[in-house]
């Protein structure tokens, strides 16, 4: 009786053995089953939503022609962050020493604080008195909320152009990215490509930048994503 006592004790102990062995396995395999493993850290995501004129406080003042409107929460609170463009036209905010146009763009964020939104900070250019071609605009479909380093803080992206010019050249562009009141910045120009040389090669003009140290002493993860944003943009069609 006491060998077979033995007897099974051994086999438990061996398949116990066993299956701790084919565990150790699969976690090393990559293959360990999902009640087996350790809990995944979950990544703070942050969803702006989209808001219509109408649906933008009365206490929130701004300039120009809304092109774009979010709001979101996150641990600093209830944001709301808005883009707008004049336009080409005539300011009196300018002195006009000829007939040229003048044309501005805005950036505002606000928070709320006991349920009333205050603004934290602006970003404003322009080109005044131009009397050739002008552009003052936000790229298109650069506008972001994200929250690269995953800190429940959103980072809040933006990018444009100015020029005031007459023939094909380069434009002034700017990324601009506020985490909090720290902002981070990228300007430079765009690259354009001007004619062909005697060996039928495309010649360009522009591509210069300059990186500011908010932007080279943060996060990585913020100066990757810049590059990466400017990258894609930098050539002018």
């Amino acid at each position: 009786m006491k060998n077979r006592i033995a007897f099974f004790a051994l086999l438990i102990t061996l398949q116990s053995c066993d299956s701790e062995s084919k565990k150790q396995q699969q976690v090393q395999s990559g293959k360990i089953l999902e009640s087996q493993s350790a809990p995944i850290k979950e990544n703070k995501i942050i969803q702006p939503v989209h808001i219509n004129i109408d649906e933008i406080p009365s206490e929130i003042k701004y300039e120009g022609k809304i092109k774009n409107a979010v709001r979101w929460t996150d641990q600093l609170g209830d944001h709301i962050v808005m883009t707008s463009e004049t336009g080409i036209y005539r300011s009196k905010k300018f002195t006009h020493e000829s007939d040229g146009g003048d044309a501005e763009i805005f950036a505002y964020h606000f928070i709320a604080s006991n349920g009333i939104f205050k603004q934290k900070w602006r970003v404003y250019d322009f080109i005044s008195d131009c009397p050739v071609d002008i552009v003052a605009e936000f790229v298109d479909k650069t506008f972001q909320i994200t929250d690269l380093d995953d800190n429940g803080i959103a980072e809040i992206w933006l990018m444009y152009k100015t020029v005031c010019h007459g023939d094909v050249s380069p434009s002034d562009m700017k990324i601009i990215m506020y985490e909090g009141q720290q902002k981070f910045a990228i300007r430079g120009e765009t690259t354009v490509m001007y004619g062909i040389d005697d060996k039928g090669q495309k010649m360009y003009e522009g591509s210069d930048y300059k990186i500011d140290d908010a932007f080279t002493k943060g996060p990585t993860v913020f100066l990757e994503f810049a590059k990466k944003l400017w990258a894609k943009h930098i050539v002018k069609t």
